[in-house]
């Protein structure tokens, strides 16, 4: 048993390795498993570098724009819960928009997503994006095949438009192995806190990996430019892939220390006459 387990994790690390040369990457050896104490050092830094950028974003108007795709499972949810955990949210947004409706589908494809793109002063993070088309919409044929590859071929162009009327563009794709997006799947069927994670077109979407790999890319292959390239993290390792992920996206805008007073806690006020009220009428049980 432990012979044929060994032989797994080698096989596996060789395919790490083969995807890691086909994505541009040195194929290295799977680095030893962060601590708990150890992520959470690197993160508290890192999330005080990302208040920096909120204020310097409030600051200077700037508008930033961050899409993340990638198979389910492959930890999107996570790495956004982790940049958000410490700013304010009428900073940062996210947008992760539901189907489309009957009027949206009539529309041109990229249309709904528009009026989300960031104004002065915002941060907008799509946790997927008009990526769709390119992706669920070709596997699960909810567009035909024309229809995607038209989408390929005008998306390099509305994106040069985006960012040349100022907003900064970051497109992260994280790549999940086929043996760790299974197990990440199967964890979601007994624990009835991830089972709102397994819907129909989730199971659907795990059967087509291939297909789904097809599609991948030949989206990179349209949609890598100079204007707004692609960035891939290997997600495999949930905690490196949050720090290495939030570390290069601060890495690529150019944000600075915001000049601003020192807080000082004003005097509270003091009133010898007020007498507290018993407004407790209807207190919460103290279960715990």
């Amino acid at each position: 048993m432990a012979h044929k387990q060994k032989k797994k994790h080698k096989k596996n690390d060789q395919k790490r390795a083969i995807a890691a040369v086909a994505f541009g990457h040195e194929a290295a050896s799977p680095a030893a498993p962060l601590s708990r104490k150890e992520y959470e050092a690197e993160l508290k830094h890192l999330h005080a570098e990302l208040v920096k950028l909120q204020l310097w974003v409030k600051h200077t108007g700037a508008k930033i724009c961050i899409v993340f795709e990638g198979r389910d499972g492959a930890g999107k949810g996570g790495v956004i819960k982790a940049i958000l955990e410490r700013v304010s949210p009428r900073i940062f947004r996210v947008v992760a928009l539901p189907p489309p409706t009957d009027r949206e589908k009539s529309q041109m494809f990229i249309q709904r997503y528009v009026p989300h793109l960031p104004a002065g002063g915002e941060i907008t993070i799509f946790d997927r994006s008009w990526y769709n088309r390119a992706g669920v919409d070709r596997v699960m044929g909810f567009c035909t095949e024309d229809q995607s590859k038209k989408f390929l071929e005008s998306v390099p162009y509305v994106e040069q438009s985006i960012v040349e009327s100022g907003v900064l563009l970051l497109k992260y794709w994280l790549e999940v192995s086929e043996e760790e997006q299974t197990r990440r799947m199967e964890s979601r069927i007994d624990d009835p806190r991830k089972i709102w994670k397994l819907s129909p077109m989730d199971l659907e979407s795990y059967a087509r990996w291939y297909d789904y790999s097809r599609a991948r890319d030949a989206m990179f292959e349209a949609s890598d430019t100079m204007w707004a390239p692609w960035f891939v993290a290997f997600s495999d390792d949930k905690k490196r892939a949050r720090l290495n992920i939030i570390s290069h996206l601060l890495s690529r805008i150019p944000y600075e220390d915001v000049p601003r007073e020192k807080v000082k806690l004003p005097k509270r006020q003091k009133d010898p006459t007020y007498v507290e009220a018993d407004y407790a009428r209807h207190r919460v049980p103290e279960r715990f």
